[in-house]
């Protein structure tokens, strides 16, 4: 119910009746449809909304939208981690993710289904994975399947003896990173470290040659969706000077320690793709 029991027309100065209506909308382009209170004139019909009923307003919309999309409310939300005793922090250290997060999510704040399904997980009392790792167990196999399918889609060679990975690890972040954003799966199982050069493979020095020298022969090629993340990035950075640029503008790069570990919880901040 609305603080007020009377609200002036601000066209003709009559009484507003408060009034309660389900009312469609399209939102990121799908048509909902959600209860709004709000304060209707009887003569001439204008509707007007308190403070109060305009954020109630937009939670209806957020929670229908999530609803119709398969993705969990901050009803259900708040609902399912009461049931397990579980404040705000206790949740956000089960993703894990700050506490921010989830006071967001609980309220407007919709989710991306990599989120949701981690969500999901830490709710039902099942383990998140390592948040560094992408839920993927770490195959230098598969980076080089990756790295391959890159190199198909830019017509060039980017796995190159001698150059450090130097642009070669960053089209595979932004993929891995992408990945998880998407699904809540990455498709390498690398570790990212934050250095002086944008975000590089963990260890990379001891890895070079085991990239470039895996045998993948046994190596699960990688999926339609993962080869349509492939070329996203790729049509997104055709050059390598365009993906190098992009990964010293992310938030998610400026923001660590060099040789800081970048978690792959990160990638819903991602801004350059």
């Amino acid at each position: 119910m609305s603080e007020k029991k009377h609200m002036l027309c601000p066209k003709d100065n009559h009484y507003m009746k408060l009034a309660h209506r389900a009312k469609k909308v399209r939102f990121r382009d799908t048509l909902i449809e959600y209860n709004a209170e709000r304060y209707r004139c009887p003569d001439c019909g204008t509707e007007t909304a308190t403070i109060p009923q305009a954020a109630q307003i937009q939670k209806s919309i957020s929670d229908s939208y999530r609803e119709k999309t398969g993705l969990l409310t901050g009803k259900d939300i708040v609902r399912k981690r009461k049931e397990l005793k579980l404040s705000q922090q206790d949740l956000a250290h089960r993703i894990p993710v700050g506490i921010a997060s989830i006071k967001r999510w609980e309220g407007t704040a919709i989710q991306t289904k990599s989120m949701d399904q981690l969500l999901r997980n830490a709710l039902q009392g099942k383990v998140c994975g390592d948040p560094y790792t992408g839920n993927r167990e770490f195959s230098t196999g598969r980076i080089k399947v990756l790295l391959s399918h890159f190199e198909f889609q830019l017509n060039r060679k980017i796995l190159k003896k001698g150059d450090r990975l130097l642009y070669a690890a960053k089209y595979a972040w932004y993929a891995d990173m992408l990945a998880f954003r998407e699904r809540g799966e990455g498709i390498t199982g690398a570790t990212y470290a934050a250095l002086p050069n944008g975000p590089q493979i963990n260890n990379y020095k001891d890895l070079i040659d085991d990239i470039i020298n895996a045998d993948i022969s046994a190596i699960t090629p990688l999926t339609n969706e993962e080869k349509r993340f492939v070329e996203r990035v790729a049509r997104t950075f055709p050059r390598d000077n365009d993906v190098y640029k992009a990964v010293h503008n992310e938030p998610v790069w400026k923001e660590k320690m060099t040789g800081a570990l970048i978690p792959y919880t990160d990638a819903e901040r991602l801004t350059k793709i």
